[in-house]
């Protein structure tokens, strides 16, 4: 990448977040209804290819039967999967929650482990799921959360090369400061959810097309990869 080329990236990030911190500045952090550190990790974990919504539905029942890390590291896989089977993947999602529970309670004095490390231990926790953890729970900000939508629009807006998760974050980190990455992360996935969904569309009057027109015709696929 030339030196222009990043300038140019540069500024068009700083637009970006300017721009989506206007829109959703009635939004306050992650979609997903939580009250601990512990049921933010269940909920990040269910809510993998499946909508927030649908997550929150399924966690105001699920944290009532089992309300404690020490409740579901108690319980059976099939206790549990009874819970969540209306969700996507939710026998895999099920295991690796139960058994996140069990090396909590054994690992960490049933305490939530605080740091990205510790939580990529744990089984279903990738760099995504720890930024948000650490990010929302507690208020640690050491990157930018990379799922679907800010890869897919980080690829679209031209701010990347990469289609590579650990890559893009690396990238916008790069591009914007430290005290934009949470509202970045969080606000583009509102925009693209709710402005600029996935799927071919006519976008060029959205407020991020009108910054950066040459996105009208980019549509990465679900790989990252532009079609």
């Amino acid at each position: 990448m030339s030196t222009s080329q990043y300038k140019q990236r540069k500024v068009r990030a700083l637009q970006i977040s300017q721009c989506i911190n206007e829109l959703f500045a009635h939004k306050e952090g992650t979609a997903l209804n939580y009250n601990s550190p512990w049921e933010l990790l269940v909920a990040v974990i269910l809510s993998a290819q499946s909508r927030d919504t649908k997550v929150n539905e399924i966690t105001s029942t699920l944290f009532l039967t089992f309300p404690t890390i020490e409740s579901i590291a108690k319980s059976t896989y099939e206790e549990f999967d009874a819970l969540i089977s209306t969700i996507n993947y939710h026998i895999t999602k099920g295991k690796n929650i139960v058994e996140s529970a069990r090396k909590i309670m054994s690992k960490h004095k049933g305490i939530v482990p605080e740091s990205i490390e510790a939580l990529m231990e744990l089984p279903g926790v990738g760099r995504k799921t720890a930024n948000v953890i650490v990010a929302n729970a507690f208020g640690d900000i050491q990157g930018i959360a990379v799922d679907t939508h800010v890869r897919r629009l980080s690829i679209k807006m031209n701010l990347t090369d990469n289609t590579d998760p650990s890559k893009i974050e690396k990238d916008l980190c790069d591009l914007l400061p430290k005290e934009l990455w949470f509202t970045f992360h969080n606000n583009l996935i509102y925009y693209g959810r709710e402005i600029c969904p996935a799927r071919v569309h006519d976008c060029s009057k959205h407020p991020l097309t009108v910054l950066f027109p040459e996105a009208e015709n980019r549509w990465p696929k679900a790989s990252g990869i532009l079609e």
